[in-house]
């Protein structure tokens, strides 16, 4: 993969009613930016080569510590101290986190505005409703990582929104290796209420009818205790694999723990090394018996999960213990879906899993670092569960993201740019572990000051979806709440006129559900 820097995006003339539109969807980008400025080097972080793969480099130099930090976020308490012990740790123009691929988060907050209410500010993570939208990234030519940053300039404070894109090279169906699936199925009582068990039975007979005959399932169901339903079953024996999924059934307490740990267990039985071994788990998240807190649950099956096993966590229900699923997720090597309709079961089952059943790339990590030159100071937006030290970027003992075939992770910034500074803006750098050999790489790309859009107006439409999407999380968590300017429903009004002018541009139906959910939330505040 040849990672290429972005040029300027064309200007071109706006009515003045979509640049009012704009100014205020800016407004929400204008806040100060938590993270900051330094007197040091432009190389704060090693610079990767154009190429996509590129071999270990030693550790980068460390930027110099600084006294000023930027203004905390409105709704943030405590960013500047944050930033100042980051100064102190030579962090100031280094961002570091895990890829994340989960979803979970978009998902739950969308069926809970369809019913009516406002999701809980402490479940939104706007990564998560970002990664739901398709992006615009090209395939790599291997099997490492496309690397792309952009960004859009907001001048009325001097400050811009930079994107950092990556993505695998996806794989058709058939040609993916054999997959090893072991389900475990939450049948507690509380899976009885509907679009809960029956939802999932659905999704399992979906899946079975997808797969491949080379593939193989078993299915562990638990309540108070867990039991094997049915071994590892070679899908050509489908009839066998259908009947032992219409045998599931409720009852009981919920026994995570012990089902993950049957589930492993089974898994290990029948690893392959020539397939792709995942256990998926479905649930409601909503462990109440046996171990319930999720890094003893991992201690249970860590020897099994560390022979190269990964893991899905797959959400339903009303009431869903979505910090459990995704902590589950993001510290067992694996990714967080979330489902609520027969219509999203079938995305993910029928029309993802089977295609991003692999893996291309484990323990990925991201850094990003800034010129001081030019950026006075920055703050990425979400991904706090999955932030990392500058350190654990080479640390390949360091746990980071699992990424499949054809999967798009997007990481957004909001950046305060230094007067007249032009030159570099920042370094992508990507570094993750060939999923076989264990074997690292890395693969990075630049963005320069003057690539930047003049505004978001004349930016790509993918990164203005992306940028609506933030700006949603952004307030269904309370961020905005500190715009004394901008009344709330202004600004919601304005992100949904956007995004329904995206949606028509895009001919993407995601993007009009995104509209739809933005004017739901809107009428309930």
């Amino acid at each position: 993969m040849k990672a290429r820097p972005q040029s300027r995006l064309q200007s071109r003339p706006q009515a003045r009613p979509i640049a009012l539109v704009f100014a205020l969807i800016v407004s929400m980008f204008a806040a100060a930016c938590s993270g900051s400025g330094a007197d040091n080097s432009s190389e704060a972080a090693p610079k990767a080569g154009s190429k996509a793969t590129s071999p270990v480099q030693p550790p980068a130099p460390r930027a110099s510590a600084a006294e000023r930090s930027a203004p905390a976020e409105p709704g943030e308490e405590g960013e500047d101290q944050k930033a100042a012990e980051s100064a102190e740790r030579g962090e100031r123009y280094l961002s570091t986190f895990a890829l994340d691929v989960d979803t979970a988060s978009y998902g739950y907050a969308r069926r809970t505005l369809r019913e009516g209410a406002l999701p809980d500010p402490a479940q939104v993570r706007p990564e998560e409703f970002v990664n739901a939208f398709r992006q615009d990234y090209t395939d790599p030519a291997g099997d490492g990582f496309t690397v792309r940053m952009d960004g859009a300039r907001t001048p009325e404070n001097g400050t811009a929104v930079v994107r950092v894109g990556l993505r695998t090279r996806a794989v058709e169906a058939a040609a993916r290796r054999p997959a090893n699936l072991t389900f475990v199925v939450d049948v507690s009582g509380s899976m009885a209420e509907p679009g809960r068990l029956d939802l999932v039975r659905e999704s399992l007979h979906t899946l079975i009818d997808q797969l491949a005959p080379a593939d193989s399932v078993s299915i562990v169901s638990f309540s108070d205790d867990a039991r094997l339903v049915i071994g590892t079953t070679p899908v050509s024996d489908r009839a066998d694999l259908h009947a032992a999924v219409e045998r599931l059934s409720t009852e009981g307490g919920t026994n995570l723990g012990q089902g993950l740990e049957v589930g492993y267990r089974e898994a290990a039985a029948a690893f392959r090394s020539i397939a792709t071994n995942r256990v998926v788990l479905l649930s409601d998240g909503l462990a109440n018996s046996g171990e319930t807190d999720w890094r003893a649950i991992l201690d249970r099956v860590g020897e099994h999960a560390g022979r190269k096993i990964t893991l899905l966590c797959v959400g339903v229900g009303r009431e869903y213990g979505d910090e459990l699923m995704e902590q589950l997720a993001d510290n067992g090597d694996g990714a967080a879906v979330y489902v609520s309709t027969g219509e999203e079961a079938r995305e993910v089952f029928a029309e993802r899993l089977t295609t991003t059943l692999e893996v291309r790339a484990r323990d990925a990590k991201a850094q990003v670092a800034f010129n001081p030159s030019t950026v006075e100071s920055y703050r990425l937006i979400g991904y706090e569960n999955r932030a990392l030290s500058e350190e654990e970027f080479r640390d390949d003992s360091r746990d980071g993201g699992e990424i499949g075939p054809g999967h798009s992770v997007t990481a957004l910034y909001r950046v305060r740019l230094r007067a007249g500074g032009e030159g570099k803006l920042a370094t992508a750098t990507v570094r993750w572990q060939d999923p076989d050999t264990r074997d690292p790489a890395e693969a990075g790309e630049s963005l320069e000051v003057g690539a930047l859009a003049a505004g978001l107006a004349e930016s790509s439409p993918r990164l203005r979806v992306d940028t609506v999407a933030a700006d949603f999380a952004e307030h269904l968590r309370g961020r905005w709440r500190a715009h004394a300017a901008t009344a709330e429903g202004s600004g919601l009004a304005a992100l949904g006129a956007e995004a329904r002018r995206l949606a028509e541009s895009t001919e993407d139906p995601a993007v009009a559900e995104l509209a739809d959910l933005i004017d739901r939330a809107r009428s309930l505040e």
